[in-house]
């Protein structure tokens, strides 16, 4: 006999079962015997079940699935309740055994399985309440949910096994379930890392996932002005350094330190201090992962892999990232896979340049190709010199034949609505100027030279259309003095004229008096400024151009033209530091996460309203 002591630890020898066999349980219910039924889902319904009792009930379900007919979709459900998950190993293997064997018996119950995988797709949620207000939300604290994780996706290939037909009935699922952006970062951050998962095994799915992820980003992007992110940063840094210059001077107890530890500097390291922004850091981080992790194989990139992701995150991006207008980070998901290798960025500018050209093409849609051409070959570390000036003839060629259609025409006068594009291709071509000017300079000046003269920038300035109008005025103003600088085109007598014209006129209404002056008629934006979210950022900085404010001897310089006869080997002084020459092409993006690179202070937004003092 067993002493008291082992009687207490050991398990009990047989499950206590009530009622019979299943089968004899399903036949009596079949027949309007509902006892034994009724006491069957009272027992699977119980929250202390044991694990032997699950397997025993499994085991005796997996032989009778063909009972489990539509009329039983009651009892399916409560099987399908049954907390299996966090259960011993034996039980986790029987129940993807009885998934199997009900989903290939039964396809009925096909959406109600793929609805409980989907669901364990976040952590656990926990009860909380304050205040009388319920607040629950994900447990962070479950040390098993990675392996909860791992068993939910094996249960999902085993399901999609069994029926083929799985990818489409899961995606409006995998719609349905996805989390509000007020939900936890730890709630999002495992839904969106689940979802990529899936499209490793069903890769059919992959572009749709990658739709549905983007979009939910972009939402939270447009919500989250770049402004409000700074003014929610600053205020943040100021609260932390009123709080650390009010414990100068205290003792340093250790509840001290460890309370300004957890409040005071971590959130200042990592997190966002805008809940929004926070929550887009985290998912835009696990995105870039995701594009690294597929393209590259054992370290190395994997070109066809690489080709068709990229096909798909264009598919994207024309259908979600164009149309929108000022999304801040986002978009940066092709900046980043564009970096792998020079032939993606060329392939993406050439998509661009299409989508410009294309007159079938919506205005709006051909503008924003626009300026995505001119901040993708402005802010691109990766892209060499000889790209961009493949790029500039391009688009200046164009500009040129633009102007032989339009200048004798009846259209040809200042117009955005009739000339939007034409605007559009003008600031592209100002905006990767002012940026790469030292670098289609470098080495050879006078080759150089010879060069941008060829591009013509007079007869596109002086036109009838006149671009300078239109473009913003910090563009213009920097075009204008390099320009000068080196004696391409002189803009100061245009720049003058308009800016008569743009005098602002009072007006009178019942609100009092209205001054307005439009300093953006295009109303355009440059889709890759600065990018500012702190954990992903890293990801983007090392292959980033940025930039850096004009000191008083770079604004002087640029009113002193070069001189005549220039020595081809001279070199050029202007704006020194503004744009460091690239590193070469990289070919593999670098390892983002061991980056130490940060963005200066100054980097922050694109050229500011610089002045440059016209000359006399």
């Amino acid at each position: 006999m067993l002493g008291a002591d082992e009687f207490i630890s050991s398990p009990p020898r047989k499950t206590v079962r009530f009622g019979g066999t299943l089968t004899e349980i399903l036949l009596k219910y079949e027949k309007g015997d509902t006892t034994d039924f009724e006491l069957l889902k009272h027992q699977l319904s119980d929250p202390d079940i044991k694990d032997a009792q699950i397997i025993n009930w499994l085991h005796e379900f997996r032989a009778s699935v063909a009972y489990l007919t539509k009329e039983l979709e009651q009892l399916v459900s409560i099987l399908l309740k049954l907390p299996w998950l966090r259960r011993s190993r034996e039980v986790v293997e029987e129940y993807l055994g009885f998934l199997g064997n009900l989903v290939s018996a039964q396809t009925v119950h096909l959406r109600p399985c793929l609805r409980m995988i989907v669901s364990q797709f976040v952590p656990p949620r926990i009860t909380i309440r304050e205040d009388d207000v319920d607040i629950s939300d994900s447990d962070d604290d479950d040390e098993n949910v990675s392996e909860n994780f791992d068993t939910c996706h094996r249960a999902l290939q085993t399901v999609a096994r069994y029926v083929p037909s799985t990818p489409q009935f899961l995606m409006p699922i995998l719609v349905e379930f996805f989390p509000f952006i007020n939900k936890s970062e730890r709630t999002l951050e495992c839904y969106v890392h689940n979802l990529l998962r899936v499209t490793v095994y069903l890769p059919t799915l992959r572009l749709q996932i990658l739709e549905l992820i983007v979009e939910k980003l972009l939402k939270l992007d447009v919500s989250t002005p770049q402004q409000d992110i700074e003014d929610a940063e600053e205020t943040a840094n100021n609260c932390a350094s009123e709080e650390k210059s009010t414990e100068e001077g205290l003792f340093d107890m250790e509840e001290d330190e460890d309370r300004k530890g957890n409040k005071v500097v971590s959130p200042s390291i990592e997190r966002m201090a805008h809940p929004l922004a926070e929550r887009l850091d985290i998912l835009m981080t696990i995105l870039f992962s995701y594009i690294k992790d597929v393209c590259h194989v054992d370290g190395k990139l994997d070109i066809s892999n690489t080709k068709d992701l990229y096909r798909d995150l264009v598919s994207v991006f024309d259908k979600l990232i164009l149309p929108t207008h000022a999304s801040c980070h986002v978009q940066y998901f092709m900046f980043y896979i564009c970096s792998f290798k020079l032939g993606l960025a060329e392939a993406f500018l050439d998509h661009l340049w299409k989508k410009l050209q294309d007159p079938n093409n919506p205005s709006v849609i051909r503008q924003t190709a626009g300026s995505y051409i001119g901040s993708f070959l402005a802010r691109a570390k990766f892209i060499p010199i000889v790209t961009v000036k493949a790029c500039l003839d391009l688009l200046v060629n164009w500009l040129h034949k633009y102007i032989d259609n339009q200048d004798t025409g009846a259209n040809a006068y200042c117009d955005v609505a009739l000339h939007g594009p034409f605007y559009s291709t003008c600031q592209a071509v100002f905006y990767t100027l002012i940026f790469r000017h030292k670098q289609l300079l470098d080495g050879n000046l006078r080759k150089g030279l010879s060069y941008l003269q060829s591009l013509n920038f007079e007869r596109i300035v002086m036109c009838q259309l006149n671009p300078l109008k239109i473009c913003i005025p910090s563009v213009v103003n920097l075009f204008a003095a390099i320009t000068r600088k080196y004696q391409l085109v002189f803009c100061y007598t245009i720049i003058e004229r308009n800016n008569r014209q743009f005098i602002p006129v009072v007006r009178s209404g019942t609100g009092g008096d209205l001054v307005q002056t439009c300093t953006n008629p295009l109303d355009s934006f440059f889709p890759f400024d600065p990018y500012i979210l702190k954990r992903s950022k890293k990801t983007i900085d090392p292959m980033y151009q940025f930039w850096e404010e004009l000191s008083a001897e770079d604004l002087e310089n640029l009113k002193k033209p070069i001189k005549k006869g220039t020595s081809e080997d001279e070199d050029d002084d202007f704006l020194k530091g503004e744009t460091p020459q690239n590193d070469g092409v990289v070919e593999i993006a670098p390892n983002s996460y061991k980056s130490n690179t940060r963005s200066p202070v100054s980097s922050i937004g694109s050229p500011a309203d610089c002045y440059v003092p016209y000359p006399l």
